[in-house]
């Protein structure tokens, strides 16, 4: 179903100029949507919300092919070479030449325990806003992960981006998976490159409307992109019921950016966006402005390390808008998205590699710590109302859309149950 668009200065400054067939989901993480939300004065204290992650879902996982073994070992040879490389270099000697005894390597599966287990994930972001005349925490459901790619990783997924971005110039890839815009002002002229399906980001000349070009086709997933959304399953980032089976690539140059917008809903909730090369501010809140060319203020400012993912799921999807400012220097993002079933392309097929994946177990005696995986299993940000389906929870229709009416999480004065925690959004920022 596509998002209407926001009929306000935004859609002047950004959208008058979008060529026809060829802007394809130019301003991703996602689409525009007009707004209803006003933002208003909160009181003094306010809490967020603890709730629970949903059982994990047990099915088996499909046998690992040979390709994939050979991709994740690659991993492993080239990160265990950099820890030598860097052990003999914190020495100051060639650890080679040395006579010692030998330390025990652990196995692989040891060392992704013991990386799983540093995975930072917060998901107690709060802005409390007024939305239809309730008092609403605008960032429930959001969460930041940083840890889950080694440098490696990141290298190897940055130099695929590259050479995708170079087949898509020469025309190797299908037409509407490459685009890149005439930079006309500062901000357009990003490029962008999506797999699994062709999303329009507003109506275009053709009258089609925002949201997924079922008869449009592009290239499928590449190989290396399964291999990063098996990571954030079995990491515990996506839940193992809204396994991605679309992704859009933005390569930023220095002053691009995304203007606000919410994500259609022609894609399920939650999603994700991992950053790469340099770290970027994005901003969130329900009435997001526009300053100038590249140039916006907000309630909250959210840092996004590079390597870093951020899921966005709940109200962080649905309520609150969503923009990237001028990027000061390079930038790329790969945000991963399921797509509704009913708007899927009429020539598109399940991969059979993403089905079935299960999250890792969570070794608490082989790692000797509770903590973090008793935060990992709170959740807080979260709610079992968006992995992978619509609806059914607090505040939300059958159809998955925040309804202030439904919501049990407030009382008729607006405020927050006393045992959650409080909190105030942070002062607005202009960027």
């Amino acid at each position: 179903m596509g998002s209407e668009r926001a009929s306000n200065n935004v859609d002047d400054n950004y959208d008058e100029k979008s060529e026809n067939g060829e802007d394809c989901d130019n301003h991703s993480l996602g689409s525009w949507k007009g707004s209803e939300i006003v933002f208003g004065s909160f009181p003094e204290d306010f809490s967020s919300v603890l709730q629970s992650r949903p059982a994990v879902v047990e099915t088996a996982s499909p046998p690992m092919r040979w390709a994939d073994m050979t991709q994740e070992n690659e991993f492993d040879e080239e990160e265990e070479e950099e820890d030598e490389q860097r052990d003999s270099s914190r020495k100051g000697f060639d650890a080679s030449s040395m006579k010692t005894p030998e330390k025990p390597k652990l196995s692989r599966d040891q060392r992704e325990n013991l990386r799983l287990i540093n995975v930072k994930r917060k998901k107690d972001f709060i802005c409390l806003e007024r939305v239809k005349g309730k008092i609403v925490n605008v960032l429930d459901g959001l969460e930041l992960h940083t840890g889950v790619f080694s440098a490696v990783e990141q290298k190897r997924i940055v130099d695929q981006v590259y050479q995708l971005q170079e087949k898509g110039r020469r025309g190797e890839l299908k037409k509407r998976t490459f685009t890149a815009p005439h930079k006309w002002m500062r901000g357009k002229g990003r490029e962008t490159i999506q797999f699994g399906c062709c999303y329009n980001y507003a109506p275009d000349r053709a009258g089609n409307p925002p949201g997924i070009l079922q008869r449009e086709e592009v290239d499928p997933l590449p190989h290396l992109f399964k291999v990063i959304i098996r990571k954030l399953i079995k990491w515990h980032v996506l839940p193992p019921t809204c396994v991605p089976d679309s992704c859009i690539v933005n390569i930023y140059d220095e002053g691009d950016c995304i203007p606000p917008n919410i994500d259609n809903h022609d894609f399920l909730r939650p999603f994700c966006t991992i950053s790469f090369l340099s770290e970027c501010d994005i901003l969130f809140g329900s009435n997001l402005k526009v300053e100038g060319p590249g140039d916006f203020s907000g309630s909250y400012s959210i840092p996004l390390p590079v390597g870093s993912v951020l899921v966005l799921n709940g109200n962080g999807a649905d309520v609150a808008k969503h923009c990237v400012p001028a990027v000061p220097t390079k930038r790329i993002s790969i945000t991963f998205r399921k797509m509704d079933e009913s708007k899927r392309p009429v020539w598109f097929t399940p991969e059979p590699d993403l089905q079935g994946i299960e999250p890792l177990p969570l070794d608490l005696n082989r790692s000797g710590s509770t903590s973090r995986f008793s935060r990992l299993n709170n959740h807080n940000g979260t709610n079992q109302r968006g992995h992978g389906r619509r609806g059914g929870g607090n505040g939300y229709d059958s159809r998955g859309y925040y309804n202030p009416e439904r919501s049990s999480e407030h009382n008729d004065s607006g405020d927050w149950p006393s045992s959650q925690r409080r909190g105030m959004p942070r002062p607005s920022r202009r960027n």
